[in-house]
């Protein structure tokens, strides 16, 4: 029994899923599934529920057949046990999963030209190498067309066993057909000295002494309430999803207004997710992850602990991803839900009486970190009480290590320690919002500034223009950000006025970000053509979910945004998605090593207009509580 249709799917339901693909969708034996979970209610049957009508509980099915080299997918009636569709995608590659990585490096381990390879290495202990199957792109390879083809990459694991990435094996890089279970070949571009043994990343010797113990206590209990999936935190509320793609997710945000419960976004979630390497070197140009599309930022979820990942008074939510026989497997403490105290809120002092009156912040966190490979990142959302929501990547892990030949200076990175080299790159997030300000129908503008010539009607020249203009279609709704002109973007509901007659609206407010350097006619720029701008507008369509495609693995390119957008929408006056492009650009640095500290990117959506004043003003300064 669930409580709400927007519910991730249970371990029951995903054996059901999984037991009805087995028996009625024709595979045959060397067939696995890529994917079983929760197929979301249509908006309409979200209205009809919330107006007493069941939804039916459905699952979305993907499964790849090696045997006929077949990327198919379908729904699965949970409650009738029944296949309501099911269709062959030509041309697709399923993601990469999990026991693909395993399957990928024990082919390569037994394969007779990569031992000889590590024996010109002079690396004869197999058991000390670490092979990581990586999806392997598509640059046009006459030999890889087509097929289901891995690019792996090789390190030597150091003595003390806490850095599998401390000595990379460069240009060495087995290439493996997944399909046929084979090493297709093994590309080596020339032996490079093995970078020597590095520190360890968890040293027990020289620890600071000099800190006293932080506690974070709240003896009433958190502020928040959870009922199943939904939560009530202030004046907010929120309902934690989860897909094995996209991970997190986060549907039915409002804000309850006075009296009035006031939608702000139906859905929001970061559906897809490229790191692109900068060295077109023979051995690396081919580096690069597509970590939602091909692999599945939900798989790789880290169980999180107490005080470490999080601190304070902790709600956890667990949930349940499966194995490639359609096996549930249930993953705890995946998402982590907290209060913070984030500092001033606001103060006012009076001059002349000296009196002051101060309020402190708080915000509640929800957030999730994945580990995939070398690099872990960390998603968080914050609702804060004046009604703005924040988005935050937290980026740390080890940055990608390649060996670098002694006395060599790097052309396309930075050393990091001996031997040892990082590549420049990009991490590029692309969030996905289903807006829904004061309802379903929104339209979007783009605010810029600019000065004004000096003149009769500005002698000082100190006026500052304020212009604004309406993006009516999807063509004028791809913009990039602007320094120059302090550009952000609104989403505005033109049907719902506030007290001075202007829309209701919410503003993008970015924080740091980049272009990509990349060309745009590049291998990886027409695979993720979406990251070439900041901001993409378009009109809601249900199956138009991730800016890359469906199926980005091994894709030749502009599928997702660049197709969709052809058309050419019209946003005035509908429902409508807004596309944010965060990219955090990296030269990684000798502080990076051997593990990075946090780095943050991050960007807000804030109330513009849609309150009538400070919707904070009713917290209560630290003496009254």
């Amino acid at each position: 029994m669930h409580n709400h249709p927007l519910d991730p799917l249970s371990e029951e339901e995903i054996r059901t899923a999984a037991s009805v693909i087995k028996q009625q969708a024709n595979l045959d034996d060397s067939a696995w599934i890529e994917t079983i979970t929760l197929e979301e209610p249509g908006k309409p049957e979200l209205i009809a529920y919330n107006s007493g009508t069941p939804v039916e509980r459905r699952a979305y099915v993907c499964c790849y057949e090696p045997s006929s080299n077949r990327t198919l997918r379908g729904i699965v009636g949970i409650e009738a046990e029944a296949l309501s569709s099911w269709e062959h995608v030509p041309g697709a590659q399923a993601r990469i999963v999990s026991e693909e990585f395993d399957l990928g490096e024990k082919l390569v381990r037994a394969d007779a030209r990569f031992r000889e390879a590590c024996a010109l290495r002079g690396i004869t202990d197999l058991e000390k190498v670490l092979i990581e199957t990586w999806s392997a792109g598509n640059f046009g390879i006459a030999e890889e067309q087509g097929e289901r083809i891995a690019y792996c990459y090789c390190w030597l694991i150091n003595d003390a066993g806490d850095n599998r990435y401390g000595r990379p094996i460069g240009n060495l890089h087995p290439v493996v057909d997944l399909r046929r279970r084979k090493v297709l070949r093994v590309d080596d571009f020339g032996v490079i000295e093995i970078p020597p043994d590095t520190a360890a990343i968890r040293p027990t010797e020289n620890l600071r002494t000099d800190i006293k113990p932080l506690s974070i206590t709240q003896p009433d209990g958190p502020s928040f309430t959870v009922e199943g999936f939904h939560v009530e935190w202030q004046k907010w509320r929120v309902r934690i999803g989860f897909n094995v793609r996209e991970g997190l997710v986060l549907h039915n945000i409002s804000y309850q207004d006075k009296d009035r419960i006031r939608p702000i976004m139906h859905r929001m979630s970061m559906p897809e997710m490229v790191v692109p390497y900068g060295d077109p070197s023979p051995a690396s140009f081919r580096r690069n992850a597509f970590d939602t599309g091909e692999y599945g930022i939900g798989l790789a979820l880290d169980s999180l602990t107490l005080g470490c990942d999080c601190l304070g008074h902790i709600h956890y939510f667990d949930i349940c991803a499966h194995d490639w026989t359609g096996k549930p497997t249930v993953k705890k403490n995946v998402v982590c839900m907290h209060e913070e105290d984030y500092g001033l809120l606001w103060k006012h002092t009076d001059a002349k009486t000296g009196k002051a009156r101060a309020v402190r912040s708080r915000r509640l966190v929800i957030s999730s970190i994945c580990t995939i490979g070398n690099y872990v990142y960390g998603f968080y959302y914050y609702f804060y009480q004046d009604g703005t929501i924040g988005v935050e990547v937290k980026a740390t892990g080890i940055p990608f290590p390649t060996a670098i030949a002694p006395g060599e200076t790097p052309q396309f990175g930075a050393m990091l320690a001996p031997g040892v080299q990082s590549h420049v790159h990009q991490h590029v997030f692309s969030f996905r919002c289903d807006m829904c300000i004061d309802g379903e129908n929104n339209s979007v503008s783009e605010v810029e500034f600019a000065s004004s010539p000096i003149g009769p009607d500005n002698p000082q020249g100190n006026a500052i223009q304020i212009l604004e203009r309406e993006l009516k279609s999807e063509s004028e709704a791809q913009r990039e950000l602007n320094l120059a002109s302090a550009r952000y973007w609104k989403v505005f509901n033109p049907d719902k006025l506030n007290q001075f007659g202007i829309p209701t609206a919410y503003k993008l407010a970015a924080g740091g970000n980049a272009l990509p350097f990349l060309h745009r006619d590049s291998a990886v720029g027409k695979r993720a053509a979406f990251m070439f701008k900041h901001f993409w507008a378009t009109a809601y369509k249900p199956d138009e979910m991730y800016p890359a495609g469906w199926f980005p693995n091994q894709s030749s390119g502009e599928e997702g945004l660049p197709k969709w957008t052809k058309a050419n929408r019209s946003l005035e006056n509908t429902d409508l998605v807004v596309w944010y492009t965060l990219n955090f650009h990296h030269l990684p640095r000798p502080e990076d090593w051997p593990v990075q500290p946090v780095v943050y990117a991050n960007f807000h959506w804030m109330p513009d207009g849609f309150f009538d004043e400070n919707p904070a003003l009713d917290v209560p300064p630290n003496d009254f509580l």
